[in-house]
């Protein structure tokens, strides 16, 4: 890529003195009436502008892409390139066009306010995309929840942002279904995004609830629950609570957060719901609630004179 730009940025300059050696030395030629050197001349600079450009791009691309290791910057920096390169390379070639660089100006701030009535989904859009690279609501990589669709954000163009479904009305347990969501941009400036793996606190709270009857030593029960999940989370669990802990400390918001799996109980009409709240990466929230279940169900089993199950339909 570093290779093309140089190339380009050479030809530019080999494009540019040609335009200049036409410009002092001149020549007579004509073509169907037409004088040929203005078009000549008008043809390098035009050519020379544009090679410019793009070499200085795909320069600039490749030496930032280079020093940045992260995808979602990369992501972010070439669209910012893309976006000053193009709008900088349109009011240059309209300048050597035209000739006149202060009435192209004008033009374009003229036909900005003409653009704005007819194309403002677009420029909402557009709005949108500078908003989300400036705040961050999300960047790619997040898995986020906007409206009334969820899913892995895969790119955040200048007017929409593609998203990886996850759930929708084909597949459920929080599984990508495979389609390919585009939201537009401006989506973010009226509706609400819930971000589940933005900077700061990457993890989230789950909660599992298993019915038990009223019969049941809830104590035990508890216990064990609390055992298979420390198990399963254990010092990962531990060290995201501390995270999330300092997170907290920077907000006037106080909170309690322990450490370790808790569980909560709460009467239903025939059996007692325990619910077990722990913290969890959310990628692999139905893979570690499917281990959890599994390994309480089977420790229940292994004492069946203290753990007892209700045996009403209802449930």
């Amino acid at each position: 890529m570093r290779r093309t730009g140089y190339l380009s940025l050479l030809c530019a300059l080999v494009l540019y003195a040609g335009s200049r050696f036409v410009r002092r030395f001149g020549f007579d030629e004509r073509l169907f009436g037409v004088e040929l050197e203005p078009l000549t001349l008008l043809g390098l600079t035009l050519a020379s502008v544009v090679l410019a450009f793009y070499g200085s791009y795909t320069v600039c691309q490749a030496y930032l892409l280079a020093h940045t290791q992260n995808k979602r910057r990369r992501h972010d920096v070439r669209n910012a390139l893309r976006l000053t390169f193009g709008i900088l390379g349109m009011v240059a070639v309209f300048g050597v066009v035209t000739r006149e660089w202060v009435s192209v100006l004008f033009s374009l701030g003229v036909l900005g306010f003409a653009v704005t009535f007819a194309l403002q989904q677009p420029l909402f859009s557009l709005i949108g995309w500078l908003y989300i690279m400036t705040k961050r609501p999300y960047q790619v990589g997040d898995r986020i929840a906007i409206e009334e669709m969820r899913g892995d954000v895969v790119a955040v163009d200048f007017f929409v942002t593609e998203v990886w479904e996850i759930d929708g009305d084909l597949v459920s347990s929080n599984q990508p279904s495979g389609r390919i969501v585009t939201v537009p941009n401006s989506t973010v400036l009226s509706a609400r995004v819930v971000n589940f793996y933005g900077e700061g606190v990457q993890y989230v709270w789950n909660e599992l609830s298993i019915q038990v009857a009223y019969e049941t030593d809830l104590q035990f029960a508890s216990d064990e629950m609390i055992d298979v999940a420390t198990d399963h989370l254990g010092d990962e669990m531990a060290r995201q609570v501390r995270e999330y802990r300092d997170r907290l400390a920077e907000t006037p918001v106080e909170l309690d957060v322990n450490e370790r799996p808790t569980v909560n109980i709460t009467q239903g009409e025939s059996w007692v719901e325990l619910r077990l709240r722990y913290l969890v990466h959310p990628r692999r929230g139905t893979r570690v609630r499917n281990a959890l279940y599994a390994d309480i169900l089977e420790r229940f089993n292994e004492h069946p004179d203290r753990v007892k199950f209700p045996v009403s339909r209802n449930r």
